[in-house]
């Protein structure tokens, strides 16, 4: 039977793409999927057996008072790290986190650190190494429920980063609307498909090693992964499933062009979502939400469809 050159070639080409990245490469469990130890009321570290990985994964979890004072289930907020893995912002972001619940300002839920590893973009890298995005979900969100008393559903679930940690709740929340009714994306970047924002033009090197590690080189799959990609396919479901979205960004934030042409791009596609730029803040997480005053309860209350005069007692 005679195949033709061009039919050979058609068909190799489907089996690269059917493959897909991912698979080209073992994942290395080499790459710091067990992180050092934050200390701070009220935060646990937890690792578990990662078959994906094939070894083990960490990740910190805050659990709010009243979580012991009931057998009742909580919401779960994921926060997603920044670009060199957010260590050391654990304690600050749960003391920030506890204090706003114990004076009312936002709902009684568990805070979960997620480890994405430092400078990959919350992203299935294309070689297979790192697959950072089918940790989180398949292992680490099911890992939680399984081992807390959560409200395991789309509706008991925030996804919410800062900086590289805003690119990935924006790219993962598109990409699986079915896992998250509420989506915030503070002060998120690289919004550039090319990562020529402004920290990487400042880091040539940062740029290099994302486009390296994550990518293989291949902008047409950098491009691919992001965000603004992703939100065409992702408009009609996240419309049909009235996910809950926020973007936030200080008017001192370097990130803050392209912050806005990313709203508006959102604003484009009809993606309904609530934008606020704040005066006199740069690129720091923990100002940003403090200046949100009110407005930052309000929007975990709007996801989780509490009134928005209820107050956890």
């Amino acid at each position: 039977m005679k195949v033709s050159i061009g039919l050979l070639i058609l068909v190799l080409a489907m089996g690269v793409w059917a493959q897909g990245p991912g698979l080209s490469a073992q994942p290395d469990p080499s790459l710091g999927w067990v992180t050092a130890e934050a200390r701070a009321p009220r935060l646990a570290f937890r690792t578990f057996d990662s078959p994906t990985v094939g070894g083990k994964v960490s990740y910190h979890v805050y659990t709010p008072p009243a979580y012991d004072a009931t057998e009742a289930r909580f919401p779960v907020l994921y926060w997603l790290h920044g670009t060199e893995g957010g260590i050391a912002g654990i304690p600050p972001m749960a003391a920030f986190f506890h204090n706003a619940m114990q004076a009312g300002r936002m709902p009684p839920m568990l805070v979960v650190f997620v480890n994405g590893l430092p400078r990959r973009l919350w992203a299935d890298s294309k070689d297979g190494r790192a697959p950072v995005e089918t940790v989180f979900i398949a292992e680490v969100i099911p890992d939680v429920d399984r081992t807390f008393r959560t409200l395991a559903q789309r509706e008991g679930r925030i996804l919410e980063g800062f900086s590289m940690g805003g690119y990935g709740a924006a790219r993962m929340g598109f990409k699986h609307p079915d896992r998250f009714a509420g989506i915030s994306i503070l002060a998120g970047g690289p919004f550039d498909p090319a990562l020529r924002g402004p920290r990487t033009e400042r880091n040539p090197r940062l740029r290099e090693q994302l486009l390296r590690d994550v990518c293989s080189d291949d902008l047409a799959y950098c491009s691919a992964i992001a965000p603004g990609s992703l939100a065409p396919a992702a408009a009609p479901a996240l419309r049909e499933r009235r996910t809950v979205i926020r973007q936030v960004v200080g008017e001192l934030d370097e990130t803050w062009a392209l912050n806005r042409q990313f709203h508006e791009r959102l604003n484009g596609l009809h993606i309904a979502h609530d934008y606020a730029e704040v005066s006199n803040v740069g690129h720091d997480a923990r100002a940003l939400l403090t200046a949100l005053g009110e407005g930052n309860g309000r929007f975990y209350r709007r996801v989780l469809g509490m009134p928005d005069t209820e107050r956890p007692r």
